[in-house]
């Protein structure tokens, strides 16, 4: 059985430690230039968004790839499924801050102003400028066509709808996979296969909807076909990444014995192939937009682009997402080399939180965003988080799966 060091128990508290107190400075910070400024940008609000995107998105990840194991009746990964079912674990915790931040949105309580569709009187026709009475923020023709979708109740209520279900399959799925251990027999394999199904069916259209809600309903009047895709790239990606970083942890400290090169190879292949689909995605959503060059969408890259808080950031997120890996993970040796892959996936992790800072900030916060002590010390603090959800759940079962009918096949694993 795995058991936590009292050396990585104090990594995560003060990881944690470093996000709280980054927290309550961000808020009085909000309050006393609120207080000088009713016009101030709060900024803490959009810090938590998109370090809980980020987050969310590798517990989520994990659900899918144990799910993905299941319906391909994989057999290589089986050794190490342990640890996408840990990460999994900490899927409840980043769910539950989620939907703080979507109730507080549509409740406009604490400065939670990042959705701006959910703004007073701008779908109502009466409140056009110019009108008497008026008011700011005025009617928005466009957030008004939009508004079936884009309104609080049904916001709400879908946000919950994700949330749920994807807890239900990853409790599901742990509870399976233990139950195989005790049991054995093939049955209970079935049930997870059956299981795995459904959760994809349900991952594929709610996992593309969040995206649509939580992150492209922020920049309202933007919108991209594939933008449910460009989020699931992302999400393998860094998913990928953290599948190994905790598995190589386990196998160094005398974990995981059957773990060997070719399942770190694997590994390294889908961090590879990933990061290759994400700047797949990400270019050809950028220039099919960029050269169509039509207001309402290009508006979306003008908003990176051209305003200097963003630009280098827009750019350099994107190169070191895409080169390291292609450079540095191209070789089949390189994908055995357990420094190199180290090195790879910390840029990895990096890039793509710069990234999410990306799709968050500069429609909520226009030209007043920057990255600063609030959203560094939000992200360490839920990276400790993670880390100590994901451990306390590797202490609860056996790291070796029992009776699963590809264990054999996995321990004997050779590419």
């Amino acid at each position: 059985m795995f058991t936590i060091d009292n050396k990585a128990k104090k990594f995560t508290f003060i990881l944690m430690a470093i996000g709280l107190v980054s927290l309550i400075f961000g808020f009085v910070t909000d309050y006393l230039h609120y207080q000088e400024d009713p016009k101030y940008h709060f900024t803490t609000w959009p810090a938590i968004l998109f370090n809980t995107y980020f987050y969310l998105g590798i517990a989520l990840f994990a659900v899918f790839f144990v799910a993905l194991q299941y319906v391909a009746e994989a057999g290589w990964s089986i050794v190490l499924k342990r640890v996408p079912e840990a990460i999994m674990g900490a899927l409840p915790a980043f769910s539950i801050i989620m939907l703080i931040i979507a109730v507080t949105a549509i409740l406009h309580l604490w400065g939670n102003h990042i959705y701006h569709w959910l703004a007073d009187g701008i779908t109502d026709p009466k409140n056009v400028k110019g009108a008497e009475g008026a008011k700011y923020p005025y009617y928005d023709e466009i957030i008004a066509g939009k508004e079936a979708y884009l309104n609080a109740p049904f916001f709400i209520i879908r946000t919950i709808i994700y949330l749920i279900g994807w807890i239900y399959f990853a409790k599901k799925l742990r509870s399976l996979s233990i139950l195989e251990d005790k049991l054995g027999g093939t049955s209970i394999h079935s049930k997870a296969v059956r299981s795995s199904a459904w959760f994809m069916v349900f991952f594929a259209v709610t996992g593309s909807m969040a995206a649509w809600d939580w992150i492209m309903s922020i920049d309202t009047h933007w919108f991209s076909t594939l933008f449910g895709w460009y989020v699931f790239a992302e999400w393998c990606a860094i998913g990928f990444t953290t599948v190994y970083l905790v598995t190589l942890y386990l196998k160094n400290k005398g974990y995981l014995e059957h773990v060997n090169n070719s399942h770190i190879h694997d590994l390294g292949k889908f961090i590879f192939a990933f990061s290759l689909v994400w700047t797949y995605m990400w270019f050809s959503q950028f220039m099919l937009i960029w050269y169509a060059h039509i207001p309402e969408e290009v508006a979306y890259y003008v908003d990176r682009i051209d305003v200097k808080n963003y630009r280098f950031l827009f750019w350099f997120s994107m190169s070191i997402n895409f080169l390291f890996p292609i450079i540095l993970l191209m070789s089949r040796d390189a994908k055995r080399n357990h420094k190199r892959l180290v090195f790879v996936s910390a840029v990895i992790l990096i890039g793509h939180w710069l990234n999410s800072y990306l799709l968050v900030t500069p429609g909520t916060l226009k030209t007043h965003g920057h990255i600063g002590f609030t959203e560094i010390g939000i992200g360490l603090g839920f990276a400790g988080l993670l880390i100590y959800l994901t451990l306390n759940s590797l202490t609860k079962q056996p790291l070796e799966p029992k009776n699963h009918p590809f264990l054999d096949e996995s321990k004997h694993l050779h590419t």
